[in-house]
């Protein structure tokens, strides 16, 4: 096996109400900020995006691409040069080397990057790609936006059947024409399909969690806790509070049994994504 080189990318920031509320730290009527943390894995046939934030239509038609509701709450920058687009072509790859996306999910800050790379073959959970293509629920249908994934996007899709076990996560899935490095962990609870993603760096496992939790003292294993603000938005937006509230009790146990061999974070924490890169995290550092 050879070496995994994964970058890790802030592709969206967000700046909702209340710092206090969301960052845990601030003035309570201060902008909080949060990120869209990404990653671009190379492998020796080509790069792998896992989650891609927000993409060019976003800040090109951003009502049209995440309505309304979606802006005033979230208050997305929808800065192109975020995009996933733009930072691999900064990195100095072509948009084609990347042939596979690998989504922890279908919220609209996670999947609209996928429209800048039509090409790529697009892996998800199956029970998250029925949601999202059927949008059976008044909730489902208010969360997800369809014209993310309007050019047709080639998907493979993974079930419960199958699969193996992984530091305790059972029908973690190997992806069709990845690397065996790269797995699929099922993280059901914030919405019906939500997962993981396990990067085999060579010198440890990354962990990408998605939003099965969003601020880093949620998986602190001695003293768990989380500002109010992104509590009560988790309890909100969840699609199944005791799955999700069960994984987020499993991730904590990775952490203190497997911590020196699997690296965990979520989308949203920037003091989190800025333990891999020199994000300019302000105050936030001191919770």
């Amino acid at each position: 096996m050879g070496t995994m080189r994964v970058h890790h990318l802030n592709c969206g920031t967000m700046h909702p109400a209340s710092q206090r509320l969301i960052n845990g730290t601030g003035g309570l009527f201060a902008a909080a900020t949060l990120v869209c943390h990404c990653l671009l894995v190379e492998t020796e046939q080509s790069l792998i995006l896992i989650d891609t934030g927000f993409g060019t239509r976003d800040a090109e038609e951003p009502v049209g691409s995440l309505g309304e509701n979606f802006l005033r709450l979230i208050r997305p920058v929808l800065d192109p040069r975020e995009s996933a687009l733009s930072q691999v072509i900064r990195l100095g790859y072509q948009p084609t080397d990347v042939r596979h996306i690998v989504l922890t999910h279908l919220d609209p800050d996670h999947t609209g990057g996928i429209s800048d790379f039509p090409w790529a073959t697009v892996h998800l959970h199956a029970r998250e790609h029925e949601a999202g293509m059927l949008r059976p629920t008044r909730g489902e249908r208010r969360r997800y936006r369809p014209n993310q994934w309007a050019h047709g996007p080639v998907w493979s899709t993974y079930d419960e059947t199958g699969g193996d076990d992984w530091f305790g996560f059972a029908a973690v899935h190997q992806l069709a024409g990845l690397a065996p490095e790269v797995l699929l962990v099922p993280l059901a609870g914030h919405s019906r399909g939500h997962t993981g993603v396990a990067v085999d760096t060579g010198a440890n496992w990354v962990l990408h969690a998605g939003d099965a939790y969003f601020f880093r003292g949620e998986i602190d294993p001695a003293r768990p806790h989380c500002p109010r603000g992104l509590r009560m938005s988790q309890n909100m937006v969840q699609f199944n509070g005791p799955a999700r509230r069960a994984n987020l009790t499993r991730l904590r146990e990775l952490r203190a049994s497997h911590h020196h061999q699997v690296d965990v974070f979520c989308a949203h924490d920037p003091v989190e994504l800025a333990r891999y890169n020199h994000y300019p995290t302000e105050d936030l550092s001191c919770q």
